[in-house]
């Protein structure tokens, strides 16, 4: 009991870090070299395992956009990611960047996409992610409630027999709903806000932003409650997104010589 007390202190203690745009105190057992390489990995058996679009309008877009979003990062946050590029053949209506800076865009978002803009408004909040590594936050704190669960049960006295497999549920449904999907809620919003920033100054528009996820709005999809949702509703992601263009992205200096 003892033993595991400390080793929860003392990963707390030693992995306390800053968020790098919002400056929020993050918890993060990993270290960046080690996010570099999972990232790495990752992307070769994305490669392996998906099919890769060789459209040239695709593919040029894609480098166009992605670029000058991966430029800003450097400039603004210096991450020393390798960046790379890709677009992946399938109608999914998606986008991610992997620690690193592998960015992967599907051609169901590609699709979707009216235009540059609103293109920019999605790798930015994907590479958001990745400087804010959000990824290594979350993991960390599946690692810490693992621990917590552990001191917990050895506190309640409960090893086992008629009350484990109960503890085990009440206990996963609280750090789930309690700690996992409000964080996760809080990491897209850092990512939608950063992203804006990103696209902005990288002379995009951002009221694109805006226009996109109406459209991601009109599309069919599982009606989940927002408090049960790893993401925020579509609507107050929206008033988030104006809200931040309106009182603080209009105050942002721009060079779009």
């Amino acid at each position: 009991m003892k033993k595991l007390l400390f080793t929860f202190l003392a990963l707390f203690f030693i992995s306390c870090s800053q968020n790098p745009y919002t400056h929020r105190p993050q918890l993060i057992l990993i270290s960046p070299q080690q996010e570099v390489e999972m990232g790495l990995k990752a992307s070769k058996e994305i490669l392996q395992k998906s099919k890769v679009s060789n459209d040239p309008y695709y593919n040029q877009l894609v480098q166009r956009v992605a670029s000058r979003i991966a430029k800003v990062a450097e400039e603004e946050f210096h991450p020393g990611f390798k960046w790379e590029f890709h677009v992946l053949d399938s109608p999914q209506v998606n986008a991610f960047c992997l620690p690193g800076g592998k960015i992967f865009v599907y051609t169901g978002l590609l699709k979707l996409v009216q235009n540059e803009d609103q293109l920019a408004a999605v790798i930015g909040h994907e590479v958001a992610h990745a400087i804010l590594r959000h990824g290594s936050e979350r993991v960390s704190m599946a690692m810490i409630g693992d621990i917590g669960k552990k001191l917990l049960a050895k506190g309640l006295s409960i090893g086992g027999g008629q009350w484990g497999p109960l503890f085990d549920v009440a206990y996963g449904v609280t750090t789930k709903y309690g700690v996992i999907y409000p964080y996760s809620r809080k990491f897209e919003y850092e990512a939608d806000e950063l992203g804006l920033y990103l696209m902005y100054k990288a002379c995009y528009d951002p009221n694109e932003a805006i226009k996109f996820w109406y459209r991601m709005m009109k599309l069919p999809k599982q009606q989940v409650p927002e408090f049960l949702s790893t993401h925020p509703s579509d609507e107050n992601r929206i008033r988030a997104l104006q809200q931040f263009i309106n009182t603080k992205l209009k105050n942002v200096p721009r060079n779009c010589n």
